[in-house]
């Protein structure tokens, strides 16, 4: 029988694909985050974008001769809002679930088929802000640990990833530098880090460098949660939308940047 409604079709989608458990997190989140952008809404954001319920949406506005203009509306409102990236991660999981429905039945006909992905900048060191834009961004007014994240991002060369996965008992904070793993070469900061960064750690001696606002969810692995506070560690996918919604401001085309493009380009 075909559903009615498209969290539930998501729902027989998630359930019946090859997805590993994380993967399948991931898409549930942009599944719903299509519902909330194909009828018209804005989608929830940070920890409420998880646990919101998704609005009603019958699978039948996903068919029909009008059903591809109003997914190449919501995605092109989605990459307005977000940047392409995001909103490309997004389509290809609609995309995936699409033609899951389309093999049984449940479409006629896949509404995205003509879509294609948004160009995007390079993933690499962009330097693109140059340096006014770069004062203005350190001149924000936003958390310690958004500050001191950002300071590592430019005076590292590290890729975002190693960043967020520091742990305070690798820190050498008179020499400026993070211990490295086997087969790492060591993480060096300079002075922007250097000033802020005790303040960040604060009296913690282990567990993740950044964490999230929020206690840790019941499973979260001992290495990614502070042994102190309870909370987790900070995820590349928060981190990202934390600094593009943060420079949204001082984008003149007012969609913020990405952390990518604040690290230093490699000479």
């Amino acid at each position: 029988m075909t559903p009615v409604e498209f969290a539930v079709a998501a729902e027989h989608y998630l359930a019946g694909a090859p997805l590993a458990e994380g993967s399948r997190r991931v898409y549930r989140i942009a599944l719903h985050t299509w519902a909330w952008l194909l009828v018209g809404r804005t989608p929830p954001t940070g920890t409420e974008r998880r646990r919101a319920a998704p609005p009603v949406l019958p699978l039948a506005l996903l068919d029909g001769p009008g059903a591809p203009e109003r997914v190449a509306a919501a995605f092109a409102e989605r990459a307005a809002a977000v940047g392409a990236r995001t909103a490309n991660r997004e389509l290809s999981a609609l995309r995936a679930a699409l033609r899951w429905w389309c093999a049984r039945g449940w479409l006629a006909a896949d509404p995205a088929e003509g879509l294609r992905p948004r160009p995007t900048a390079p993933a690499g060191p962009a330097g693109s802000l140059g340096e006014e834009r770069l004062r203005a961004v350190f001149a924000l007014r936003v958390p310690l640990r958004e500050k001191v994240l950002w300071h590592l991002v430019r005076e590292s060369g590290a890729p975002i990833e190693r960043l967020l996965a520091l742990d305070v008992d690798r820190l050498d904070l008179p020499n400026r530098l993070a211990r490295p793993a086997p087969g790492q070469r060591p993480l060096r900061w300079r002075g922007g880090t250097a000033r802020l960064l005790p303040l960040l750690v604060a009296g913690r001696t282990a567990g993740p460098l950044f964490l999230t606002d929020r206690r840790a969810p019941s499973g979260t692995p001992a290495p990614d949660r502070c042994p102190l506070t309870g909370r987790g560690r900070l995820s590349y996918r928060r981190a990202a939308e934390l600094f593009t919604a943060a420079t949204a401001p001082l984008d003149p085309a007012g969609r913020g940047w990405t952390l990518h493009a604040l690290a230093e380009p490699r000479r």
